[in-house]
């Protein structure tokens, strides 16, 4: 059905609750010749009168009555189904679609996800880690999480900080094994890599050197696509790994892990935050979103600055062989 027919028909239906076209007309904020075409229209496409008018006065059909009874059940639904989407978009309750990397997201996205779940209960979280691509619009996302590029026109962006990549290794590994003092001796350490789950690539390292970043290729002690495996690995002594922010950055503020070559560490990617309109949004898409921006713009919690990084790398200075 056209929407002028809807649009008609609530014109008929106001007009018989308020006894005259004129006031119809008022009340939907037309004027009223288009009220008066626009039922004059209905009629025509309906192929009966409904409606006995003159300048004065209105009244039903026999056809009209029987038009108005069986629409109005119809239009108070429609009535009612409105305002519950409307009163639905300001609730923090509902379905919450969030899709994020898998990679070293966990320890960043599990505590935003508790805090937010502990002040509005009626959300249900329904959450997808995959480092693959996906499609926004196809897979229903609400709020994503990317790192690297921002992600695609079509969507709202924002960039939360800098992922640093940070060569790190536990005390018990420099113990055994001693630190590289130079990337050309990260050869002849055991070294972790990195494979895309996505793909099954082996990832080199990414290292900067005068400004430029560099991929370099290791021949790896351990091998995996799981970035909470590989941390675990470097944590228990078996590996240096290149290892993000995300995971290492409270590691080493603990002194459970120190950064190497912490002049060759980058920041060239970044964690993004996207979503679509704001102004279409339910209350507990934008709630999230403002909670995010909120506990991780600048990513404070993730990042060091070079005077952290400096002073961590230098605990193991006096005992390197």
């Amino acid at each position: 059905m056209p929407i002028s027919d809807f649009r008609a028909i609530e014109t008929f239906t106001k007009a018989i609750e308020l006894g005259s076209i004129r006031r119809a007309a008022a009340a939907q904020g037309v004027s009223p010749q288009a009220a008066s075409q626009a039922l004059a229209a209905l009629e025509q496409r309906l192929g009966v009168r409904l409606l006995h008018r003159t300048t004065r006065s209105l009244a039903l059909t026999h056809e009209g009555q029987q038009f108005l009874e069986a629409t109005q059940p119809a239009l108070a639904a429609l009535e009612r189904a409105v305002d519950r989407v409307r009163s639905a978009k300001g609730e923090i309750a509902g379905p919450l679609r969030i899709v994020a990397p898998k990679y070293s997201f966990l320890p960043l996205l599990w505590p935003l996800l508790d805090e937010f779940c502990r002040h509005h209960p009626g959300v249900q979280p329904d959450v997808k880690l995959d480092d693959r691509i996906g499609d926004w619009v196809q897979d229903r996302v609400d709020v994503g999480f990317r790192i690297g590029y921002a992600p695609e026109e079509g969507v709202a962006v924002r960039r939360l900080f800098a992922m640093q990549l940070i060569v790190c290794a536990a005390p018990a590994y420099i113990a055994a094994h001693g630190a590289p003092n130079a990337i050309e001796q990260l050869a002849s350490h055991r070294c972790s890599v990195f494979r895309h789950p996505g793909t099954g690539r082996v990832l080199p390292w990414l290292l900067k050197i005068n400004g430029e970043v560099i991929s370099l290729d290791l021949p790896p002690t351990l091998s995996t696509n799981d970035a909470q495996l590989e941390t675990e690995a470097v944590l228990s002594g078996h590996v240096i790994g290149l290892l993000s922010g995300l995971s290492a950055a409270p590691l080493i503020r603990s002194g459970r892990l120190i950064p190497l070559l912490v002049q060759h560490a980058t920041d060239h990617m970044s964690v993004h935050i996207y979503y679509g309109s704001r102004a279409a949004q339910p209350a507990r898409v934008r709630s999230f979103i403002d909670l995010a921006v909120e506990r991780l713009a600048g990513g404070a919690d993730y990042t060091l600055n070079v005077r952290e990084l400096a002073a961590a790398e230098a605990k193991w200075r006096p005992g390197r062989e």
